[in-house]
């Protein structure tokens, strides 16, 4: 099998870490990842909640194996370099290459695949989403291990 992609919007807070942390209990609480979802939706739908099919994260991550959980679960934290497991923030020179602008908007991101193409598996990336002018989100995108 490919590796899924997954990306998630939260609102911005410069503590990526805490914005990610907070990140991967909401979406554990709601059940977006597999087991309990095997195959999470893409593009993530909030309103979709299945509910949490196991006591934490990391029964989940267990249960998951060697796949993973397909979602933002498998990041555990943030690295200056993509290694696996984490997630990197994208530098502006990233950011130029991906969207031709180092403070890129939600309608940047309707056009996600040359984000995606510098993704590898297991990895993730962070970014912020800017509205006039002014960060307004953390956009965290990645794959799947399998």
């Amino acid at each position: 099998m490919g590796a899924h992609p997954w990306l998630y919007q939260v609102p911005y807070d410069p503590d990526i870490g805490k914005a990610l942390a907070e990140l991967r209990e909401r979406e554990f609480r709601a059940g977006r990842y597999n087991p309990a979802e095997p195959f999470p939706k893409f593009p993530v739908d909030p309103r979709r909640a299945p509910g949490a099919k196991h006591p934490t994260i990391e029964a989940a991550r267990q249960a998951a194996g060697a796949s993973g959980t397909r979602s933002i679960l498998d990041m555990l934290g943030i690295s200056a370099r993509p290694s696996p497991g984490a997630v990197t923030p994208l530098d502006e020179d990233d950011l130029m290459d991906v969207f031709a602008t180092s403070t890129p908007t939600r309608d940047n991101l309707e056009d996600d695949e040359a984000l995606f193409d510098m993704i590898e598996r297991g990895q993730g990336v962070s970014f912020a989403i800017y509205e006039n002018g002014l960060p307004s989100e953390i956009c965290f995108a990645g794959y799947s291990y399998d």
